[in-house]
């Protein structure tokens, strides 16, 4: 068996060659949990790169005795004492089944796939169809799809597992079940396993599991059943063909090597049922604190420093000081606790000691005057680290007279401040902020300075002081008392500095229009089309447009691309696209171009005919595509994302690959005249190297499509939706925050909410957005429908006659709000056209405040930066007078919108 190990997103960042998975292991098959990034405050890193980071800021004093052992009790009256929570992983053993019997009726026969392990599973899976020569994937029939299934792009479902009435081994188990008929020309199952709870997924020998029902399918390696049920159908299928494994990439130079048929004479045989018992192993969460106690010696006035912690008693202590606010590791002067040895001439190891009472272990540090810090991190083995948010733990030392204050990473400059579990003092802790702020202005505004550093170690600066002033802003915002009226009035007077540009959120007050659908490329000029329209788009107070893929492609949409410096597309030539980007700056829109990174279709075959070799300016060969797609012989490394099974994924872990696509998006930006990205797929690769593409073709604006299913429990959508939009975030979080994502949190649960009328799922557990807007606004990109959901493909489309609930959602609440082309050239074009104005008149922008003030079930009810107030449903509601009052400005059917006065 193989494993497919996912592994956090945090620490990539800190890698040469990452990769979210592992090369393949004989035992068990282990599942990894996604580790969270963001909101919550501990992770667990498995890398070993952790010094350098911006540490949180711990103000302490200290004192105590010289001594080389120490108990807890002597340290009752520190002057610091702090807990810090602690996570790691553990691996839990199961078993995964996978049966195939007969159903009820002995015509027809049910495939079961099944696990005892805890957590929310999902089947992803799809059918093979016999002669299908396009792809290995393709969705099933609808009678085959058991309730709750959801619709995966168009070449798969997802499955929701149940609790099986008939567990594994005596323990709870899940299950699903799926009714197979003989005579419906289906060729295999292909499925995956999904652990929902962490984004975890389950292959078989690191390639997708296949349950075939044809005999000529059975000499695949990752097939289940394959000494007992691989024949076919008996007298059902007659002639069988070939089924080549090969994407959309075929051209015409498939069919003329394309196969030999079967033998027709070929022996049916006879299908008979199999039960298998997989080995399956998941890491789950194991909580844990540390307790960290300073005193100062009277005596000899160094720094006494006591750790404790209930982790395993194994856990070593790898730790060192710094002497200034750079922070740079280095040994400290003798005496050291017992066991300790030196790493590398810049830190010191210590095993921590086994308590007395056997619960965890602990240590003692002596530490000299003058030292600014004490930095440490946990390490339980090779690849386990514990540390504070991706950042050292970090223990001022400089000075006795502070106050206790603990400052945490700030992820994004309107991240929420996670909860506390103490008391904190929030004077001391802006206060800190403030002077760290002004360190830094003062650091990069010397002239000695702006000569020795780079623009981009300025810019790096400047993030941090973007980061450090929002955290403070955050604090201010749940702190700060009602204030009287005349003191309001007094602060609105004072004015606001321009927003600053940045690729992950532009100005902050982008309304964004998709400029095509899924036919757009049928006329073949839709350039010359679209250029008509952009003195109307920007007449409707529009500020950018998503053009579609401009690239030669295999499909005529686009998004099966081939020779990358081909701009003849299906909807027009280079020099019309030119034409048409130079309108809409003309017409004062900025301009994104539909970029397609993880993947690419080949134009020639290898010395084994498979199709992935590739043609034009950028003639990649093998090395380019990932080892573990199982489809295209890659000779790369393994993917750090996930398969896109249609055409050859590419492997951005490679120097020339990511060489060649920087150079790529800069040619488009420098040539074409793009002002930033709509990129395809992301789940395919990490983030981390849309960091990279970003910072090197700096755009206006960028966005992601991180498509992932929600959770459902027996069909219904889940309240809480948690675990799918920290995936969202922690895919932003990877890219540091240079690229936003769709919010496909906040669709779905549109979705449910108006379809079902239950609008209270319009606020999650704590009063907030229960979308990415909720957590990381600035980053969230909402929409309602685009080319795929809506048009023609129609994959998820919006409740039938509530879209303009959803625009009075969208265009009102923070975020970046999108509008569908379909949509803005329909009927609803005046209304949608009044909620642009009115979000514009009133300033709205991706980083407004929300105040829910009504979530019930048929109403939704929500006041935006004390400007508009908005309801949706059916139900009645009105703003309340207070320090404004409320005029009624747009009204349609099931919503309204009110503007202060």
């Amino acid at each position: 068996m193989s494993t497919v190990r996912i592994e956090p997103l945090l620490h990539h960042y800190r890698r040469q060659k990452p990769s979210h998975r592992l090369p393949p292991s004989k035992h068990p098959l282990k599942l990894s949990s996604s580790f969270t990034a963001f909101p919550k405050k501990l992770v667990v890193s498995n890398g070993r790169s952790f010094c350098n980071f911006q540490p949180p800021t711990l103000s302490v004093r200290a004192a105590s005795t010289d001594t080389a052992t120490v108990e807890a009790t002597e340290f009752a009256d520190a002057f610091y004492k702090e807990t810090f929570p602690l996570k790691r992983t553990e691996v839990v053993e199961g078993k995964m089944i996978v049966k195939l019997d007969n159903g009820k009726d002995a015509k027809n026969w049910v495939l079961t796939v099944g696990c005892n392990l805890p957590g929310k599973w999902v089947l992803h899976w799809g059918v093979n169809y016999v002669d299908d020569v396009g792809s290995e994937w393709d969705q099933p029939p609808s009678e085959m799809r058991p309730a709750g299934s959801v619709s995966i792009k168009d070449y798969a479902i997802e499955t929701p597992l149940k609790e099986s009435l008939s567990p594994v081994g005596g323990d709870t188990s899940h299950e699903v079940k799926i009714d197979v008929t003989p005579n419906s020309a289906i060729a295999a199952i292909n499925f995956v396993l999904k652990d929902e709870e962490t984004g975890a997924w389950y292959q078989h020998r690191g390639r997708d599991f296949k349950v075939p029902f044809v005999g000529y399918l059975q000499d695949d390696d990752n097939v289940v059943g394959a000494t007992r049920a691989l024949g076919a159908w008996s007298g059902t299928l007659g002639k069988l063909s070939n089924v080549f494994v090969k994407a959309e990439t075929s051209n015409s130079k498939d069919q003329e090597s394309s196969s030999e048929s079967r033998d027709p004479q070929q022996k049916t045989m006879r299908l008979e049922g199999f039960y298998e018992e997989l080995p399956i192993a998941k890491e789950i969460a194991v909580n844990h604190s540390a307790t960290v106690s300073v005193r100062k010696c009277p005596e000899t006035t160094k720094n006494l420093l006591y750790l404790e912690t209930d982790l395993p008693d194994h856990a070593v202590v790898h730790w060192g000081v710094c002497r200034d606010d750079a922070k740079r590791w280095e040994i400290p002067a003798a005496p050291h606790p017992p066991e300790t040895v030196v790493f590398k001439d810049k830190a010191l190891r210590t095993r921590l000691q086994q308590r007395e009472d056997g619960n965890g272990c602990s240590g003692l540090f002596t530490l000299e005057e003058g030292l600014a810090g004490f930095l440490f991190v946990f390490k339980l083995n090779e690849t386990m680290w514990l540390n504070c948010v991706g950042n050292d733990f970090y223990i001022p030392l400089l000075s006795s007279n502070n106050s206790i204050a603990v400052q945490n990473e700030v992820q994004s400059e309107d991240a929420q401040v996670p909860d506390r579990s103490r008391e904190t003092n929030f004077t001391a802790y802006t206060d800190g902020i403030i002077n760290e702020i002004r360190n830094l202005v003062s650091d990069i505004s010397s002239e000695k300075s702006q000569r020795k550093r780079s623009k981009e170690a300025q810019e790096t600066i400047l993030q941090e002081i973007e980061k450090l002033a929002a955290e403070a802003y955050s604090i201010f915002r749940t702190t700060v008392p009602t204030l009287p009226e005349e003191i309001i009035a007094e602060t609105e007077k004072v004015k606001v500095a321009p927003a600053k540009i940045c690729s992950g959120t532009g100005t902050g007050f982008e309304i964004l229009c998709q400029g095509f659908n899924w036919e757009s490329s049928k006329s073949g000029r839709w350039y010359e089309e679209l250029k008509s329209k952009a003195a109307e788009l920007s007449s409707l107070g529009f500020t950018v447009i998503w053009f579609p893929p401009p690239t030669d492609s295999v499909s005529p949409q686009g998004y099966m691309p081939r020779d990358l410096y081909n701009m003849n597309s299906r909807y027009g030539n280079m020099d019309e696209l030119k034409e048409t980007v130079k309108t809409f700056h003309d017409a004062g829109l900025k301009v994104l171009g539909d970029a397609v990174l993880n993947h690419r279709c080949a134009e020639y075959q290898n010395q084994n005919g498979v199709w992935n070799i590739f043609g034009g300016r950028l003639n990649w060969d093998e090395r380019a595509v990932v080892a573990d797609d199982p489809h295209f012989q890659g000779r790369g490394n393994k993917s750090s994302g996930d398969s896109f099974h249609a055409a050859p994924n590419i492997d951005h872990s490679q120097d020339f690959v990511r060489k060649d696509i920087r150079e790529w998006l800069c040619w488009l930006r420098d040539d074409i005249g793009y002002d930033g990205w709509r990129l395809d797929f992301v789940r395919g690769f990490w983030g981390g190297y849309v960091k990279d593409y970003m910072d090197a073709s700096e755009p206006y604006f960028a966005v992601g499509e991180y498509w992932d299913s929600l959770s459902y429990t027996y069909g219904e959508m889940d309240h809480n939706q948690d675990a799918h939009r920290q995936r969202i975030v922690d895919w932003i979080n990877a890219t540091n925050g240079t690229c936003g994502a769709f919010d496909v949190t906040t669709k779905g649960i549109l979705h449910a909410a108006l379809e079902r009328c239950e609008y209270w799922r319009l606020s999650d557990e704590k009063g907030k957005p229960p979308g990415v807007l909720g957590w990381w606004p600035s980053r969230a990109v909402t929409f309602i429908e685009n080319h795929d959901t809506g048009s023609t493909q129609g994959h998820w489309r919006f409740p039938n006659k509530k879209e303009m609930q959803g625009y009075a959602y969208i265009l009102t609440h923070p975020g970046t709000p999108t509008v569908f082309y379909d949509h803005i050239f329909s009927h609803y074009q005046s209304e949608i056209a009044a909620l642009i104005s009115l979000r514009n008149r009133n300033k709205l922008n991706c980083r407004s405040r929300v105040k829910i003030t009504k979530a019930e079930r048929d109403v939704y009810a929500a006041i935006i930066d004390e400007k508009v107030a908005i309801k949706i449903g059916p139900g009645h509601y009105e703003p309340a007078s207070g320090p404004q009052n409320w005029n009624k400005s747009l009204e349609g059917r099931d919503y309204k919108v009110w503007e202060a006065s």
